[in-house]
């Protein structure tokens, strides 16, 4: 793969590869397959109980179901976008929807908790290649200038997920039983896997029109990275403890903690939103915005959460902040990859699952050392942590940019290797 210079020019956008219309449709199609995807991986959480029951096992035991998924993502997102970098887009979004499907609709028929877990590895197989090039099929689709707010369409999908899919997949799983949300979920899937082929274009992955990033730049991917994996263990710390907060600290009813999520994931839709459109115009700003928002909402709740009125704001406030955090971190990942965006979006990715993962381990130390209230304090410190790496990102990146134009030995930008070798 090439580099290009600092300072040289952007390559000439591709063109378009097919009709506004039908870009419109396959990113709406897109946009439901997240939606599935985010609903499938975080739908367990929901149904620990039922499951547990069907399968005589324990709801600890059951727990496994989730982290095998997340897992599955972490370590497979890299190496199957590298071994599937030169397929055609369409054939490839097709399959993977396709082994997502047959995956989800085996988990619906499991006899045992061995075969749920072993779709479970399955889907997030699926999870980990869709994510890594659902973004830069979708928003190759679309003119440059508008990309940041095709990739907000796209995250619509995923933040609805948690909002609206859970809750009516644990719904269905309570009026009947917990197969038939699955069943339901494998179903949906089938039908998308049939409107990607159709709607789709077939081209070579060099050929799409967001194949390599307009501004290449690999020491600001490097950085990005690095305040993927800290924001968001700051944002799921929080997130993971945040029933057990609002109940024992803050004093919420159990009865009125749905009401809560409610107002996280709503205002996580909207955030999603409303970032979207800043990010074609101001996507440094975008993210310092939504990472000092996130960071002061969360000392707020570590602050100021024993009042409820406070800490429904400030959950608001972070469930906002959060949801432009990831739409903004996709878009970032896209305009500044350092060679092929697919490898640069697998390690947005799997920076992404880290985070998920540590910061529910550090929420879990925090609270078996001081207790549920010091969580949010962690969650700022992560976040604010990230929000020092943005700020000072121009400084360093002018740094090592006219270090490497001076010739200096050793000053390739930020001399972190970056995953999957992505300047190739």
């Amino acid at each position: 793969m090439t580099r290009t210079p600092p300072g040289a020019p952007a390559p000439a956008p591709a063109p378009l590869l097919v009709p506004p219309r039908r870009a419109h449709l396959a990113l709406a199609v897109l946009a439901a397959g997240a939606f599935c995807f985010v609903t499938t991986e975080t739908l367990p959480s929901g149904l620990l109980t039922l499951i547990a029951r069907g399968l005589d096992r324990s709801v600890s035991a059951t727990g496994q179901l989730v982290t095998a998924y997340a897992a599955a993502v972490v370590v497979f997102s890299l190496p199957l976008t590298r071994l599937t970098t030169r397929v055609p887009r369409r054939g490839l979004l097709t399959v993977t929807l396709a082994v997502f499907s047959a995956a989800t609709l085996l988990a619906a028929w499991a006899p045992t908790f061995e075969v749920l877990l072993a779709a479970r590895v399955l889907s997030g197989l699926a999870h980990a290649l869709f994510w890594s090039v659902a973004a830069a099929a979708a928003t190759g689709l679309f003119p440059p200038e508008v990309r940041g707010r095709m990739v907000a369409r796209l995250s619509v999908g995923s933040a609805l997920g948690p909002v609206l899919g859970v809750p009516a997949g644990t719904w269905v799983a309570q009026q009947t039983q917990w197969r038939v949300a699955f069943l339901v979920l494998g179903v949906l899937s089938v039908l998308l896997t049939l409107a990607v082929l159709a709607l789709l274009p077939s081209y070579p992955p060099e050929q799409g029109g967001a194949a390599r990033a307009l501004e290449p730049s690999r020491p600001r991917y490097v950085l990005l990275l690095g305040t993927t994996g800290l924001a968001v263990a700051g944002g799921m710390a929080v997130l993971t403890y945040l029933a057990p907060f609002v109940i024992d600290h803050v004093g919420v009813a159990k009865g009125s903690l749905s009401l809560v999520l409610a107002v996280s994931g709503a205002a996580g839709v909207v955030g999603t939103t409303v970032a979207g459109r800043f990010l074609d115009r101001r996507p440094w700003p975008t993210l310092v915005v939504v990472l000092a928002g996130l960071g002061l909402a969360h000392l707020g709740l570590g602050l100021l959460g024993g009042s409820v009125a406070v800490a429904v704001a400030c959950v608001g406030l972070a469930g906002a902040c959060f949801g432009g955090l990831a739409t903004t971190l996709m878009h970032r990942g896209l305009q500044h990859a350092p060679g092929n965006t697919d490898l640069a979006m697998a390690g947005v990715s799997t920076a992404f699952n880290v985070g998920i993962g540590s910061g529910a381990f550090l929420g879990g130390r925090v609270v078996a050392t001081w207790g549920v209230q010091g969580v949010p304090l962690l969650g700022a410190s992560l976040v604010l942590a990230a929000l020092v790496l943005v700020v000072a990102e121009p400084r360093l990146v002018r740094g090592r940019e006219a270090d490497r134009a001076r010739g200096r030995p050793g000053s390739d930008g930020l001399r972190t290797r970056v995953p999957g070798g992505l300047s190739g």
